[in-house]
């Protein structure tokens, strides 16, 4: 990777890393310590994983804000403290009387815009202190629900083995929904318990896997620049306004620009379709919330 890019890389993460573990790979790469992510993923999951390089750092906010995908699989009739299958389980119910008819209905009920307690074991701040810190350390831990929208569970598969239950699901959801959530509120609604066995996030907003790459392959093409640039990457992430020149002059220095009527936040680009920010139109004016040309 070229030193000093600045942009967007769409990482597939593997298994058994932190997101964290990612950055620290992607800053030794790119050679800067200006690197940080859109989104943490549990160390089990995997897939699309939106990395900032230098600039592109400050287009995080919004990464960090879009919709989200998911494919995962709900083992039902086990209940483990983390929701998923890194934890220790603490409780087997068999699922002989559950049917394939209470598995949609228990998810029908969470499709929508719903209040979901997320996992205690999460990185949600309760006090000052993780969430996972303090479950880790003995302590019971109640988390607020919060409002999210899932606005697509599919059932895909459901598989039976002896006492245990495997549903095969994909999910479309808003920010801050938790899919281990749905895996643990789906074996409550059934009396039997329930946690995650896989999941694999498939798109961040309009980013998806087919842009993504291993952490092999961006090895393997250091020090070729990689990624999107962010031009690329703003076009990818927002609606595209073009600018005049003037404008363009207006608005690299910080100053508002008469509106057009498109919903932000949207990016900006000059004539030369460089992009120069990141837009939003209040009070009859569309202004800055950041400039992204280069100073």
């Amino acid at each position: 990777m070229r030193v000093n890019v600045d942009g967007l890389i769409v990482v597939d993460k593997p298994a058994g890393m932190t997101s964290h573990d990612v950055v620290a790979r992607i800053r030794r790469l790119a050679k800067t310590r200006r690197v940080g992510h859109g989104g943490t993923l549990d160390p089990m999951a995997t897939g699309v994983l939106i990395i900032g390089v230098n600039r592109a750092t400050r287009l995080l906010t919004y990464v960090i804000g879009s919709g989200k995908s998911y494919a995962a699989t709900i083992r039902l009739g086990r209940t483990t403290i983390t929701d998923d299958a890194e934890g220790e389980v603490t409780a087997t119910v068999s699922t002989a009387g559950v049917t394939d008819a209470d598995i949609h209905a228990g998810l029908a009920a969470q499709r929508g815009e719903i209040d979901q307690v997320p996992s205690a074991v999460s990185a949600i701040k309760i006090n000052g202190e993780r969430a996972y810190k303090r479950v880790r350390d003995g302590e019971a831990v109640e988390i607020p629900a919060r409002r999210v929208t899932i606005s697509r569970l599919d059932v895909l598969d459901i598989r039976r083995t002896e006492d245990v239950l495997d549903v095969d699901i994909e999910v479309d959801c808003s920010s801050g929904t938790y899919i281990r959530a749905i895996a643990r509120d789906l074996g409550t609604t059934l009396g039997v318990g329930g946690h995650l066995t896989a999941l694999r996030r498939t798109a961040v907003g309009r980013m998806t896997l087919a842009e993504a790459a291993t952490l092999a392959e961006l090895e393997g093409k250091a020090p070729d620049v990689i990624g999107l640039s962010m031009a690329d990457a703003a076009r990818q992430a927002f609606p595209r306004r073009t600018a005049s020149a003037d404008e363009a002059k207006v608005l690299s220095h910080g100053g508002p620009l008469p509106p057009v009527g498109i919903d932000g936040p949207y990016a900006v680009f000059d004539p030369a379709g460089e992009v120069l920010a990141i837009v939003s139109e209040r009070d009859g004016r569309a202004r800055a919330e950041i400039v992204l040309a280069p100073a």
